[in-house]
């Protein structure tokens, strides 16, 4: 059985733009190219896992997303494809839940289909949604500070003494 990581995109590994739908506004967070390929040294598939509500809003289109995730990767600067899979999901927060986070759906699906460890599994993520998908899901959970909101105030942080990290560079060192 293998070892993932899923990766909150926006606050996590790029900047928070809200509703960014143009790949000329992505910008990597200090630490994202280096530590996915420390990750990926160390034998880690990763798994992209995004909320784009923009998208079931009307504010931007499946394939803006889809061109500010190809900028994102050709910025990484690692060999494609970056991810092993990719969820979007498309769901505004008053839309039937599908995979929007808090929903493990994904995790869950990519476990099965790649034969993952779940103990050798984490959800990395800046917010409450991308805790709870890792804890639903039963895996490990860590959170950044590069987001717009201190994980330290999360109520799910204390609860389940989630490991909070500057980035994901510094979150990818403590791997083993």
């Amino acid at each position: 059985m293998s070892k993932a990581l899923f990766l909150d995109r926006d606050g996590t590994l790029i900047l928070d733009k809200v509703y960014l739908a143009d790949p000329a506004g992505v910008e990597l967070l200090p630490g994202a190219a280096d530590g996915l390929t420390l990750a990926r040294t160390r034998g880690y598939r990763l798994f992209l896992f995004t909320n784009q509500s923009g998208i079931g809003r009307g504010l931007h289109t499946m394939e803006d997303t889809l061109r500010v995730n190809a900028r994102m990767e050709e910025l990484i600067g690692l060999p494609r494809p970056v991810f092993a899979g990719i969820c979007i999901a498309p769901e505004a927060p008053d839309q039937p839940v599908v995979y929007r986070k808090p929903s493990p759906r994904f995790i869950l699906e990519m476990i099965a289909q790649h034969a993952l460890d779940p103990a050798q599994c984490w959800m990395v993520g800046d917010s409450a949604a991308d805790i709870n998908a890792g804890l639903a899901a039963n895996i490990r959970v860590a959170a950044v500070r590069t987001g717009k909101v201190d994980p330290q105030t999360l109520p799910e942080v204390a609860a389940h003494k989630v490991p909070v990290f500057e980035t994901i560079g510094e979150f990818a060192a403590t791997l083993a």
